[in-house]
């Protein structure tokens, strides 16, 4: 995700506040992204679980899908043929998490897809929105107008006060619900506001004009509940959360099934259903749906202190030689106060408390299987 040094990297229109609040700004799929600030990774982690916290996300990408029909129907059965979920299902003003897939079953992207009445609202990864931009182009343009969003920002409001805090800028974010997604005016703007996020607490995902992200974020960050977070903190939280990130715990050879992701495809895709497969690596997905897949994503605790890091290779024991599989995603909970990682083991060792074991510069750190998430979300549901 880093970007290479020699690259030049973008910024978003939250930039200049960024620096004036002493970020440590770093290269993050091609842009210059703040990493944390004075505060420090740990303060803003628990920050954000006790109170609120501010995101800069902006370097996300939007996209509208509509039908060149008129109807929201047909853009959702449109991009029926790229993901495994149910899309026609979603009811204007709620959204849903899918999967792009590829003809192997693999991940293409993990996005967000929200119903806006008149038109389809998609959110894809930094590293990935050209790409989904243009697999979006290439297999519906016959049926959809594709329309890149490059001028609007996106803020995540983060922790147990956001919705006080949204609220005096947004009534209705008081009625608002775990996945609810649309248009609303905030502090006078025009902006799209979800209730989701990325960090297992409840909050919101506020889409607003570019030119209009610097006031906004000021007028929240006025709150003495709300600190500006980084990057650092980011992962931390969807980490303690069980949450993928692409390219670390999901991307393209890993299938849905296999990354535990198999609860957001629902029935109507499955066979039985009313629109089963019809997307991308259907027949391997579908009969993992049906008789599991031989590896699994998993969460994994250690029982020392030493964190276990991304890479680490995997074992059955102490002293095999046979590598089982790998960990994708890992470090320290600050909201434990304890090492959690996720990574891949064989299914037949993904049971709750099944012990395998880590190599860490050359030693056997001994890791338990826990379910996920290491700490218990508090969406609004």
């Amino acid at each position: 995700m880093l970007a290479r040094d020699d690259q030049t990297l973008k910024r978003t229109p939250l930039h200049a506040l960024h620096v004036a609040l002493g970020a440590k700004m770093v290269p993050f799929a091609g842009y210059e992204m703040p990493v944390q600030y004075a505060t420090g990774v740990l303060r803003e982690h628990l920050h954000t679980r006790q109170k609120a916290g501010l995101f800069d996300v902006s370097h996300m990408g939007q996209i509208a899908l509509r039908a060149t029909s008129g109807a929201t129907d047909d853009a959702a059965l449109a991009l029926e043929r790229l993901v495994p979920q149910d899309i026609l299902g979603i009811a204007k003003g709620r959204q849903r998490y899918a999967q792009f897939t590829n003809a192997k079953g693999g991940i293409l992207d993990d996005l967000m897809v929200a119903n806006f009445g008149g038109y389809l609202f998609l959110v894809v990864n930094a590293a990935c929105k050209e790409a989904d931009e243009a697999h979006l182009r290439a297999h519906l343009s016959d049926v959809c107008k594709i329309e890149a969003l490059p001028d609007r920002a996106l803020l995540a409001l983060q922790g147990p006060k956001a919705e006080a805090v949204l609220a005096k800028f947004c009534p209705d974010a008081l009625s608002m619900r775990f996945m609810d997604s649309g248009p609303r005016r905030v502090a006078g703007f025009d902006c799209f506001v979800s209730r989701s996020g990325y960090t297992g607490e409840d909050g919101f995902e506020i889409s607003v004009p570019a030119e209009d992200a610097d006031a906004l974020a000021k007028l929240l960050l006025d709150n003495s509940d709300v600190l500006p977070i980084g990057l650092g903190a980011r992962d931390s939280l969807r980490l303690e959360a069980g949450l993928c990130l692409y390219g670390h715990d999901i991307d393209t050879t890993t299938t849905p099934v296999e990354a535990a992701l198999e609860w957001s495809a629902q029935k109507s895709r499955r066979a039985g259903g009313a629109r089963v497969g019809g997307f991308p690596g259907a027949e391997r997905i579908l009969a993992q749906f049906a008789d599991g897949a031989p590896r699994r994503r998993v969460g994994l605790k250690a029982e020392g202190r030493a964190p276990v890091r991304e890479g680490a290779a995997l074992f059955a024991d102490a002293a095999s030689s046979e590598q089982i599989g790998t960990v994708t995603s890992g470090g320290f909970g600050p909201t434990l106060n304890a090492p959690v990682a996720m990574g891949y083991v064989p299914t037949s060792l993904s049971g709750a408390g099944t012990r395998v074991f880590a190599e860490v510069r050359g030693q056997r750190l001994p890791l338990v299987v826990a379910p996920t998430p290491f700490v218990p979300n508090t969406y609004k549901r």
